[in-house]
């Protein structure tokens, strides 16, 4: 297909860096239908892209991306690529989070939660 402009990437991971998306990404393999509403998110910016041209985009940046951040966690910076600082905000953020999901299965209580309740503690 004809190459990506830069509006056209940036519109991509603005829809891409919405959390709605960005869980049923996480979620599934098969995302044909996810990558039907960025398509379709996409039209209303004026773009025209069908849903396999998302796909292959979104697959292609998220490669790029691991690859500078792992030359750069090597000491590297060589290595860098254009929406490196878009993507990180959103796949950056993602590693974290699923790296603390699998280590504690507990269900995440904001920490003001816990906090107060220490605080009950300490005053009886």
């Amino acid at each position: 297909g004809k190459h990506w402009t830069v509006n056209e990437v940036r519109a991509l991971i603005r829809i891409w860096s919405d959390k709605n998306i960005q869980q049923q990404l996480e979620g599934t393999v098969r995302n044909k239908r996810i990558f039907e509403q960025v398509a379709a998110k996409l039209q209303k910016f004026g773009i025209d892209r069908d849903w396999k041209q998302c796909r292959t985009k979104y697959k292609n940046l998220k490669h790029e991306y691991k690859s500078v951040k792992s030359a750069q966690d090597s000491g590297s910076t060589s290595k860098s690529m254009k929406f490196f600082n878009e993507l990180d905000a959103i796949l950056g953020q993602c590693t974290m989070e699923q790296a603390s999901k699998s280590d504690n299965d507990e269900i995440e209580r904001p920490p003001e939660w816990t906090e107060a309740k220490s605080e009950k503690d300490s005053i009886g």
